[in-house]
């Protein structure tokens, strides 16, 4: 890993710490009172997610100016020129230390097997990005899900701050987390898998040596499995969030027959 990736990697880390000590409890205080009313455990987990959401908003939109205008990437995804990637990247990878530590501090209130799994397993792949620059468009492509991480974030500030559910903002919001959800992390994947199996047996692809190869396969296969149990769940806690509306609706109906 160059000098300039490890600082990177270095400054995202302390950068995210100092947003989850210090920024976001006096931005939240000045936003909304109601996060002065939260228990200890919800405090860490309310700062917890804003700095997620800073971080999703960051490397998400970072994501997107390459995948439009890296023309290097997109020309050659296995062996492009990887440097505007590998700084999106090294910011990804300070945020997730800063999560694994976090989460190993707080296990008994925010401790989740699914995110130390995505996060070990993303941190395990682009570690190879970061070390020989491989597999940019790839690894940059996988950031595109971070687009959703605001709104699934924003579903947690309104129950902690007892928004009800039928809440014109809450349904929305909720409506919004899982159309993004399914078009960054669901629908997508047909389209990433047939870029995958196009360099499959190319003389790309065998430089990469058996490690790059293992590392890139697997890594994607675990974040794919975990998406699509997180889509699951948010299929149905809609379900269940639509049908006390659907209850309330007929039987305004029937009194009103």
């Amino acid at each position: 890993m160059e000098t300039r990736e490890l600082t990177v990697v270095a400054g995202s880390f302390v950068g995210f710490q100092l947003l989850f000590s210090v920024a976001s409890p006096r931005l939240s205080f000045a936003i909304t009172p109601g996060y002065g009313r939260l228990p200890p455990n919800k405090l860490t987990e309310w700062n917890s997610r804003l700095v997620s959401t800073v971080h999703a908003l960051i490397v998400g939109l970072f994501c997107l100016y390459i995948l439009w205008f890296d023309d290097a990437v997109n020309a050659n995804p296995v062996w492009g020129d990887p440097n505007l990637v590998k700084l999106n990247v090294a910011i990804t990878c300070g945020y997730l230390l800063y999560d694994l530590v976090l989460l190993a501090c707080n296990w008994s209130t925010m401790g989740d097997s699914f995110f130390v799994c995505h996060h070990l397993a993303a941190l395990y792949a682009y570690g190879y990005v970061l070390t020989r620059g491989v597999l940019p468009y790839f690894a940059n492509f996988r950031l595109i899900s971070e687009l959703s991480t605001p709104f699934v974030n924003q579903r947690w500030f309104f129950e902690a701050l007892k928004y009800p559910r039928s809440h014109r903002m809450v349904v929305l919001n909720g409506v919004a987390m899982a159309v993004v959800f399914f078009v960054v992390r669901i629908a997508v994947m047909p389209s990433y898998w047939a870029s995958v199996f196009a360099t499959f047996g190319t003389p790309e692809f065998e430089r990469l040596g058996s490690g790059a190869q293992v590392a890139w396969i697997t890594s994607c296969i675990a974040l794919d499995i975990l998406n699509t149990v997180w889509m699951y769940k948010i299929a149905r806690g809609c379900y269940k969030a639509e049908k006390p509306a659907r209850a309330d609706e007929k039987h305004a109906n029937n009194h009103t027959d």
